[in-house]
């Protein structure tokens, strides 16, 4: 596994690569609060199968840096979503498979939605994840608003202290209440927590949880991307859909009508006793669905 830098527009992006270099390329996209470590073991078996997996450190994670001190510190879809985007062009790719979860999983959303011929497949965990921005001041049902205690937490001054001063107390207990079922040892934990003393890890974060209720302005520079993702774009790609039944932020239920907002092949798979992580949880399951992709896509 190859440890590599490329710019974007806006980023210097650390990424991993490994895999025979003229494989199918599949990237794959970390979540709030994981880093790259989360695909370690698929991608083992990605590569076996002769396929190149690029793992990116996302925007305030790990490695990846922004190239100027002016840039604002967004942490909103349309960045994420522009941020993959500019990476494949930056790479040369014009076609891959996305997969990811939480916020990668979004991200992999959005390209897929306004971009849909660079993706020759989609592995998203737990459906269509593009936020409805527009509305997102509706309230959901009283147990759903618990399970997003930490976004509230983090729309208050306190949450941002919080998050500064005890990133790795609560990024381990949202692991904990994410993934119930998943038994992380420390060390698994810390290899991934050390991506959290980014310099724009708060930041970015903290950005990203309020813009999403309408409590902080974007970028202006994504201003286009959030307007096209405003109409709740379908995708129309081939994907597969990963939900585990104790996910602890997103229910199961929560995909079960998405099928509706794909419009190529689609399928989705329930995975028993697996929380909000699939690849770190269940490896195998979410690298034979990047496998199937990868083996469908066209030469």
């Amino acid at each position: 596994m190859a440890l590599a830098r490329i710019q974007t527009p806006v980023l210097d992006i650390a990424y991993e690569a490994s895999g025979p270099a003229e494989g199918l390329p599949v990237l794959l996209l970390h979540g709030f609060p994981y880093d790259v470590r989360a695909f370690d073991a698929a991608a083992r078996i990605v590569n076996a199968a002769g396929f190149r997996t690029i793992v990116p450190w996302l925007r305030g994670y790990g490695g990846t840096r922004f190239l100027s001190a002016g840039t604002p510190r967004s942490g909103e879809q349309a960045a994420l979503g522009q941020d993959l985007k500019e990476l494949l062009d930056a790479l040369g790719i014009q076609k891959a498979v996305l997969g990811g979860y939480d916020w990668g999983g979004r991200a992999a959303c959005v390209v897929s939605a306004l971009w849909p011929e660079r993706v020759a497949g989609l592995v998203s965990c737990a459906g269509y994840t593009i936020q409805d921005i527009p509305n997102s001041r509706k309230p959901a049902d009283p147990e759903q608003e618990a399970r997003f205690w930490y976004q509230y937490y983090f729309n208050t001054e306190r949450g941002r202290n919080g998050l500064t001063e005890k990133r790795r107390e609560i990024a381990r207990l949202l692991w904990k209440m994410w993934s119930p079922t998943w038994a992380f040892d420390d060390a698994t934990f810390d290899r991934t927590a050390s991506s959290f003393d980014n310099e724009d890890f708060v930041d970015v974060a903290i950005h990203s949880y309020r813009h999403r209720y309408g409590n902080a302005a974007g970028d202006p520079r994504y201003a286009p991307v959030e307007a096209r993702l405003a109409a709740q774009p379908k995708i129309n790609v081939p994907t597969i859909n990963l939900h585990g039944t104790v996910n602890g932020i997103a229910p199961v239920r929560a995909s079960e009508s998405d099928a509706k907002r794909f419009t190529a092949s689609y399928q989705r798979r329930v995975l028993e006793n697996v929380g909000h992580n699939p690849p770190q949880e269940a490896p195998q399951a979410f690298a034979e669905a990047i496998l199937q992709l990868c083996q469908a896509a066209p030469a």
